[in-house]
């Protein structure tokens, strides 16, 4: 599904954000950080989970914001499970949809309902090296610079356009562990930075081109 033109998210005082997670939630926790400050324009409301034991659900309720989980295997087929995570998004009332370290590819159920408001981060500079393994991969291209990608859901994988992105140097002596511990950092603050961004100023598509702010 080609996203569409115009505005994706207008500008608001208080935008209502819905994250989904799948491990610790490291980048949760930024946002949820970061919402403290009246000032940011944007407010994380419910938090959705494909896993239980997910941290980021913990930190979710420990920050009061609302929280659950919907889990594959209690459905009977992944359809079924894509419209049930539509729907458990859709309570929430979303402005913006996060996707910070949610590690499953979510169907045309979701993506059509959230179709322009949906955000991704990704630890590389795509079109460079999508996928579950971006950094393994670009490591072993031996690139010199990696970075993260914060940009706009399509139905492909990490194929949306791009919203924002940051380089990270790669050192010589990096394995995969240690490039990405770098390359997460970076990427929280520029989730954080963008996140707010969209809220505060608007965000709009022209054909592969993201423009942030008022038309």
């Amino acid at each position: 599904m080609q996203t569409p033109s115009g505005h994706l998210v207008d500008s608001t005082p208080s935008a209502r954000v819905v994250v989904l997670v799948s491990g610790a939630g490291s980048n949760l926790a930024a946002l949820l950080a970061a919402h403290d400050d009246a000032a940011y324009g944007a407010r994380v409301v419910g938090v959705v989970s494909d896993r239980a034991d997910a941290g980021g659900l913990d930190l979710a309720r420990e920050a009061g914001v609302a929280a659950v989980a919907v889990r594959p295997g209690d459905f009977e087929d992944r359809a079924a499970w894509d419209a049930a995570v539509a729907q458990a998004v859709d309570v929430f009332r979303p402005d913006v949809v996060v996707l910070a370290g949610f590690m499953r590819i979510l169907g045309p159920a979701f993506v059509g309902r959230f179709a322009g408001r949906t955000i991704n981060t990704h630890p590389a500079l795509l079109p460079s090296f999508p996928g579950a393994h971006g950094v393994r991969d670009a490591l072993a291209h031996g690139v010199k610079v990696a970075g993260c990608t914060v940009h706009v859901v399509d139905d492909g994988v990490d194929t949306g356009p791009i919203i924002a992105q940051v380089a990270v140097p790669v050192e010589d002596a990096d394995d995969e562990s240690s490039l990405h511990e770098r390359i997460k950092i970076a990427e929280r603050a520029l989730l954080v930075e963008t996140v707010g961004r969209v809220a505060r100023e608007g965000l709009r598509v022209e054909g592969r081109r993201v423009v942030l702010g008022p038309r």
